[in-house]
């Protein structure tokens, strides 16, 4: 974590990666509660799996001055709980598409007119004046 970006390393079906959110994505820093005893401080971000887990208490006021703390240093506004279904994801359309008619979008190889009219390995012949 740096105060302009945050590097999430995650492994995707065995592909390890890392992902660099910036700072100023994230809605702002939100408690929730884990249970009736623990809250819980959170980065909350749009897309709720790059959620970032900051800090588990049972003591209030170590929680509170924790969440003032965060608030300050990423510069966001602290949040209530927050919690919010996945959104489903956008359908993608092609850009080409919607500009160029589907005939369009197949190359298809010239064809040459008359194919008796191509000589090979002779000497053209230009008329001057």
């Amino acid at each position: 974590m740096h105060r302009e970006r945050v590097v999430l390393r995650r492994a995707v079906s065995g592909m390890r990666m890392a992902v660099n959110v910036r700072v100023s994505d994230f809605l702002g820093i939100a408690l929730r509660e884990v249970d009736d005893t623990q809250v819980m401080l959170v980065l909350v971000h749009h897309d709720p799996s790059l959620t970032i887990p900051l800090c588990v208490s049972d003591d209030q006021d170590e929680i509170v001055a924790a969440w003032a703390m965060w608030s300050e240093t990423f510069a966001l506004p602290q949040l209530q709980d927050t919690r919010r279904e996945a959104t489903p994801r956008r359908r993608r359309r092609n850009a080409i598409r919607s500009r160029r008619p589907r005939f369009l979008m197949r190359r298809r190889v010239g064809h040459l007119l008359n194919p008796a009219s191509v000589h090979h390995g002779e000497r053209e012949i230009i008329a001057r004046n």
